[in-house]
């Protein structure tokens, strides 16, 4: 017994209550059983009872025992005054405000099978686990479910880009020129790839916009990835144009062990995306407002198939020679890109702007773009869940990440659907 799974039970109305002390005998209606807080104070906000004649509106506090209101010290904390009812497994003491007035409680009851159902879920060592009975679950309250993780996971996103947009004071092209520069890292690189941006600033890059080849020196020399002796010709005028640039702008350099080569594919280089990063602000310098501006999603992924300059036709790294063939942005990565930048600085311009297109548009290019394909979609597959689209692949996404490898179970609709119908 937890008051987590208490917490649920009211929540989802599948309780009676016991006669309580603090009433005078009193009948006990809940009218409204208050909102769920997830910071300090009560549990429960804005509740709304009866007893007897009196109608009550405050907050509510749930125990396994009425006494742990003295063990967690609420009888000297006045946050708790504001409490009119105290919901418990098992009331074993008289609960008082600071000033000594009696609170109501009352015993919370409840079908003994619903216990059973999520001690099952929760002794489950499954990769998620509801797996052996989710397909108890309709398609309707998983696909309707699905559909709010969604939205839910770019308001999480749509948090840290508040946070990043502040530190940048509100300039919305460097603020998206960071997130943009984390996603051509992906996953190993992201964090590296971010750093050098906010090492130079987008405005430095804007002013070398239209030549190509400084904006690889700035890009490459920043990384860290110049400072070794010798080299070919086209590293060799690299280094000397960074050098320049590096004292007219006071650039200090990131280290070059930051960027990791092991487990990577060649073409996946940290070498070839800063070198596709370079052509693709080179391509479109204005592209915060094309990307705002851009309504199709066919259009908004051209910006993103760019192709590396021509040394890197037959290089990986720089100074050792390979098979030529052309380092062009894959569809894998474009949609990457669209994923998990575009669609959440859409959604998040949108809320910041309160202009609801835009965070409808994101939600459309998710439903538009195929769904990603990794182990955890495929895992998924496997239990007979789909993902037809990003917006579904996302959310199952956010279901494992946030709820099932959390057992969140208790917070989650499918859940909730099992423990209540096994």
């Amino acid at each position: 017994m937890t008051e987590e799974f208490l917490h649920y039970i009211w929540r989802s109305g599948l309780y009676y209550l016991s006669l309580s002390d603090g009433t005078g005998g009193d009948e006990l209606e809940i009218i409204n059983g208050g909102e769920l807080n997830v910071d300090s104070g009560p549990d429960f906000f804005n509740a709304l009872i009866r007893i007897g004649d009196t109608i009550l509106a405050g907050n509510v506090e749930v125990h396994i025992n009425s006494s742990d209101w003295y063990r967690h010290g609420h009888h000297n904390d006045k946050a708790y005054d504001s409490v009119i009812l105290q919901l418990v497994f098992n009331r074993d003491a008289e609960v008082k405000r600071t000033n000594g007035e009696v609170i109501p409680t009352a015993e919370i009851r409840f079908d003994k099978k619903l216990l059973n159902n999520y001690s099952k879920l929760l002794r489950n060592e499954t990769w998620i686990p509801c797996q052996p009975y989710i397909s108890c679950a309709g398609k309707t309250l998983v696909r309707e479910w699905l559909r709010k993780l969604a939205f839910r996971r770019l308001e999480q996103k749509a948090i840290i880009l508040r946070d990043v947009l502040h530190i940048n004071q509100n300039s919305w092209e460097e603020s998206f020129y960071q997130q943009l520069a984390h996603n051509f890292g992906f996953s190993l690189n992201g964090g590296a790839f971010e750093m050098l941006a906010r090492s130079i600033p987008y405005r430095i890059l804007l002013r070398n916009r239209d030549d190509l080849f400084r904006l690889e020196a700035l890009l490459f020399g920043q990384a860290g990835m110049l400072d070794t002796e010798g080299g070919d010709e086209y590293f060799e005028a690299l280094k000397t144009e960074f050098l320049f640039l590096q004292r007219k702008y006071g650039l200090i350099p990131l280290e070059k062990h930051l960027w990791r080569f092991l487990r990577l594919r060649p073409a996946n280089f940290p070498t070839i995306r800063i070198a596709q990063f370079a052509s693709l602000l080179y391509d479109t310098p204005a592209l915060f407002s094309a990307v705002i501006e851009t309504t199709d999603l066919k259009k908004m992924a051209s910006f993103f198939r760019v192709k590396a300059s021509g040394y890197w036709d037959t290089h990986f790294v720089f100074n050792k020679p390979a098979k030529r063939y052309e380092k062009a942005t894959g569809r894998f990565a474009v949609q990457s890109i669209l994923i998990n930048t575009i669609v959440p600085v859409l959604f998040f311009f949108g809320k910041q702007r309160d202009m609801a297109e835009f965070s409808i548009r994101a939600m459309k290019f998710l439903e538009e773009l195929p769904a990603e394909n990794n182990s955890k979609i495929s895992r998924w597959r496997d239990l007979g869940i789909e993902a037809d689209n990003a917006l579904t692949s996302q959310a199952l996404l956010q279901q494992k990440n946030e709820y099932c490898s959390n057992q969140r179970c208790l917070e989650c609709t499918i859940g909730h659907h099992i423990i209540s119908q096994l």
